[in-house]
C-alpha cells in the first residue's frame, strides 16, 4: 500500500482532533477555547484512560469551571470533587494542584491569556519552555499534546512528532524506517500529507490519527 493509501486508510478508520471529539473548537483561536484545550491537555498527559480523561473534562464544563478565574474561584476541595466524579481519582490531589499553580501563573504572568504568553514567546522553543512553566508537572507529554492541536492556530507551534505519532506512521509505512531525527520526520509527514491530496489545516487531524493507532499498537504489544 502507497503512503497516500495509507494515509486514507487511516483518516477513515480513526476520528480527527481530540479537542474536537471534546467539543472544543480551536478553529477561531479564541483565548477561551484554548484554554479549555489546556485544560484538557493536562488530563490527557497523565497515565490514564482518554474515557475517563473526556468524562472528566465533561464534569468542568457542565459545573462551567474552565476558565482561570473560575478555577481559582473553585479551590483545591472543590477541584479535588470534580476530578474524583469524572473518575480521575489516581491522580485527582496533584492535578487539583496543578490546575491551581497553572491558573495562578497565568494570571498573574500573561493576564489570564494563553494568546498573550504565545506573543511572548521567542520561538517554539521557548513556547514550550514557557508552557512547562506554568506549573510543575506540566511536561513535555503534556505541552506536545496541546501545541500538536494548535499546529496552523498558532505561528509558533510547531512540536516535533510524538513518538506514538512515529510508531504508528512507521508501522503503516506512511515514513521510512530508517528516519529517525524529529524534524525529518516532521517534514516526511507533511510531504505525505500533501501527497494524498489532503488540505494542509487539517494536518493536526492526521497527528491525532496517527496517535490514536499508535495507542492501539502500543496496547497490542503489551499485550504479546
Amino acid at each position: 500500500m502507497s503512503p497516500s493509501a495509507a494515509i486514507r486508510v487511516l483518516v477513515e478508520q480513526y476520528p480527527g482532533r481530540f479537542s474536537a471529539e471534546l467539543g472544543i473548537d480551536l478553529s477561531e483561536g479564541t483565548s477561551h477555547e484554548i484554554f479549555k484545550w489546556l485544560l484538557a491537555s493536562v488530563l490527557f498527559g497523565a497515565r490514564i484512560s482518554g474515557s475517563i480523561v473526556k468524562k472528566t473534562f465533561q464534569q468542568f464544563v457542565s459545573r462551567n469551571v474552565v476558565t482561570p478565574g473560575a478555577i481559582l474561584d473553585t479551590g483545591w476541595d472543590s477541584l479535588v470533587k470534580i476530578l474524583d466524579e469524572g473518575g480521575y481519582v489516581r491522580y485527582d490531589f496533584k492535578t487539583a494542584t496543578k490546575f491551581l499553580d497553572l491558573c495562578r501563573t497565568l494570571t498573574d504572568d500573561y493576564h489570564a491569556d494563553l494568546a498573550i504568553l504565545h506573543a511572548a514567546a521567542a520561538d517554539p522553543d521557548d513556547l514550550e519552555q514557557r508552557i512547562k512553566s506554568l506549573a510543575k508537572g506540566i511536561g513535555d507529554v503534556t505541552v506536545n499534546i496541546f501545541l500538536r492541536e494548535m499546529r496552523g492556530i498558532w505561528k509558533k507551534a510547531d512540536p516535533l512528532p510524538s513518538d506514538l505519532v512515529v510508531m504508528a506512521a512507521r508501522h503503516r509505512n506512511i515514513i521510512p524506517k530508517s528516519v529517525k531525527d524529529g524534524r525529518k520526520v516532521l517534514e516526511l509527514l507533511r510531504e505525505a500529507w500533501k501527497k494524498a491530496g489532503m488540505k494542509q489545516r487539517n494536518f493536526p487531524d492526521f497527528e491525532a490519527a496517527l496517535v490514536r493507532a499508535g495507542i492501539e499498537l502500543r496496547r497490542g504489544r503489551r499485550r504479546k
